[in-house]
């Protein structure tokens, strides 16, 4: 069967995890304390940047104010969540760009269902018959009762890419989104298998801020950095990268 001809693709494309949230404080003190749920003020979508985040989202904005008008992106793209609309907001501020800023569900964070905001161990604790089928299916297909399997975000992915090449062929293009999101951007655009994508899991845990930047020739992206973190080396910020709150259970 013949191929049909393709839009084209972004020329650049950076992936941003959004900066330190109040759900990552809470996972870090569920997991000093050993507790089964995280603390948890906000629902999933409003959680709110910390002190930390806001200077990590403004040291962002920084260093993308170095950059000369052909490098910068032409289209900036988030997340609804509170933390990741609000570290794009202060990052393009800093930065001193004129940007529309456009929301995209499809970006949002896994969810998570009714295992939201409890730990790994609150999981074995009250629903070991899920814990029991995660471990048999795996990580990359595990889905929970009302939640997504990390394949539902790929397909998710695929969409945004999808009417990425309708509406931003050839721009430059920045998206600001979550942890397991942006592993799944790696999944799709590199041809990944379930394995290779949870080897890279395994490997290094996504920095909050942490830039992920593809270039490409509008028919395909190649892969140019993965969770850089020079922007907060330059302002003396710290590198964190906690889990989201939502997915203390990947």
């Amino acid at each position: 069967m013949p191929q049909r001809p393709q839009l084209p693709l972004p020329r650049r494309l950076w992936l941003v995890r959004h900066a330190e949230s109040e759900g990552n404080l809470a996972d870090r003190e569920a997991l000093r304390q050993e507790a089964d749920r995280l603390a948890l003020s906000h629902r999933d979508a409003d959680m709110p940047l910390s002190d930390t985040g806001r200077r990590q989202a403004a040291a962002l904005g920084a260093h993308w104010r170095t950059w000369s008008p052909d490098q910068r992106p032409t289209v900036v793209v988030t997340s609804p969540y509170e933390r990741a609309e609000r570290t794009a907001r202060i990052a393009l501020e800093e930065a001193t760009w004129d940007i529309q800023l456009v929301r995209d569900e499809r970006l949002r964070e896994r969810e998570l269902g009714v295992l939201d905001g409890y730990t790994k161990h609150g999981i074995e604790s009250h629903f070991p018959d899920e814990a029991t089928r995660r471990a048999w299916v795996g990580k990359f297909y595990y889905r929970p009762p009302g939640g997504e399997s990390w394949a539902d975000v790929a397909g998710r992915v695929r969409a945004f890419l999808l009417s990425a090449r309708l509406d931003c062929g050839g721009e430059r293009v920045v998206v600001v989104s979550h942890q397991a999101v942006i592993l799944l951007f790696r999944y799709v655009l590199e041809d990944l298998t379930e394995r290779q994508i949870l080897e890279i899991d395994r490997g290094s845990r996504l920095a909050n801020t942490a830039v992920t930047s593809y270039v490409g020739d509008g028919s395909a992206l190649r892969l140019e950095a993965f969770n850089d973190t020079a922007h907060l080396h330059e302002q003396e910020e710290p590198v964190t990268n906690e889990p989201d709150a939502a997915t203390v259970a990947r």
